[in-house]
């Protein structure tokens, strides 16, 4: 088979139709780029992308925060930390040494009556959420790189806890789930509704790229019933309008979503990224479960890339690419992202070592 285009595979892998090799995607933190900058291996500000050719390029377009108008506060600042108050109304403080999730401090949103009177009247579908010149100019990018391009962004789930934090939206969907319910319709229609608005204007996408993190170590946040009664409709109905439009549909979930995953597929998802194995998902369980009807990115446990051991990093893809390339629907990648302790030279030997086994 002739070498794809990026744009042509990751289309190709998206439907489980034949490839010339397995997909190549990555995700770092920002340390990451800034550790191998000063080494000298990337120019300062170079597009990773662009660098290792990646097969995929996704741009976040949206700002869902609900007070636009809002400037974040700064409530506490110390040498490490900064406490901020957002637009949500979430007290949030962030590390500022290095990238972390931020840690919930408290929330304006405690319950239905929060969210009506403080939330939902701000999330009307305001222009100003959409970055049009920024998703103009990666969609032009990837077009000039052959890649396949993804507009990227949150989902319902990743939606509401900013607003309510992760306790009070699972104790609502207990107590009163009618309330969690009209959240997920609410951001479920904005979402639709400023896709409709950005790529009236700017164009469609090769896909739609949903950040979506549903799990933690070994459980989901919720139960398979509840996923279907409460955040499923969301689901139906974003990942819906994107196939209405002939758009596959990625879904990144870090944590243990195994359970979901039946009711993912359900609501559309073409392709799970990305199968965190420290969290206990299985690549391998997955593809034999769901190979048939899911494309899988990720699943590459990220640990066996932390020490620098070409060894270990052999021992890990021979475990699963020669397996999961079976059915043309994979995409290498770690199973989550690549830390500033990863050596430059063994992230370049990760690449040539999968791509080499995932060639067909």
């Amino acid at each position: 088979m002739h070498p794809m285009t990026g744009i042509e595979r990751i289309g190709n892998i998206l439907r489980r139709e034949p490839v010339d090799r397995i997909g190549l995607y990555e995700s770092f933190w920002s340390d990451t780029q800034r550790t191998w900058a000063a080494q000298g291996h990337l120019r300062e500000g170079e597009d990773l992308g662009d660098h290792f050719g990646f097969d995929l390029q996704t741009f976040w377009a949206f700002n869902l925060t609900a007070d636009l108008d809002m400037e974040p506060e700064v409530v506490e600042e110390t040498e490490e930390t900064v406490l901020i108050r957002d637009g949500n109304g979430a007290l949030l403080r962030r590390h500022k040494l290095h990238d972390t999730t931020p840690e919930h401090v408290d929330f304006l949103v405690k319950d239905r009556t929060g969210w009506e009177e403080h939330i939902k009247p701000r999330l009307q579908p305001d222009r100003r959420r959409i970055d049009f010149e920024g998703y103009r100019r990666a969609k032009e990018h990837a077009r000039r790189q052959g890649r396949f391009f993804a507009w990227s962004g949150i989902n319902v789930f990743e939606c509401m806890h900013p607003v309510c934090g992760h306790e009070y939206m699972l104790m609502g969907m207990a107590l009163d789930p009618d309330w969690v319910r009209d959240m997920v319709d609410t951001y479920a229609r904005l979402t639709v509704e400023l896709q409709g608005i950005l790529f009236a204007e700017e164009g469609y996408p090769d896909g739609i790229w949903f950040y979506e993190d549903m799990g933690f170590k070994g459980r989901p946040f919720m139960s398979p019933a509840m996923y279907r009664e409460i955040v499923k409709p969301g689901h139906d109905r974003t990942f819906g309008y994107a196939h209405s439009l002939g758009l596959p549909v990625i879904v990144h979930s870090c944590g243990y979503v195994a359970p979901l995953v039946p009711g993912l597929i359900e609501a559309g998802m073409d392709c799970l990224q990305v199968i965190e194995a420290k969290a206990g998902m299985d690549l391998l369980q997955l593809y034999r479960d769901y190979g048939d009807v899911l494309s899988f990115m990720g699943g590459i446990d990220v640990r066996a890339i932390y020490p620098n051991d070409r060894a270990l990093i052999d021992a890990e893809l021979e475990a699963k690419i020669p397996t999961v390339k079976g059915k043309y629907g994979y995409v290498l990648h770690s199973d989550h992202s690549i830390p500033n302790t990863v050596a430059y030279e063994t992230y370049r030997y990760f690449i040539e070592k999968g791509l080499s086994l995932g060639t067909y």
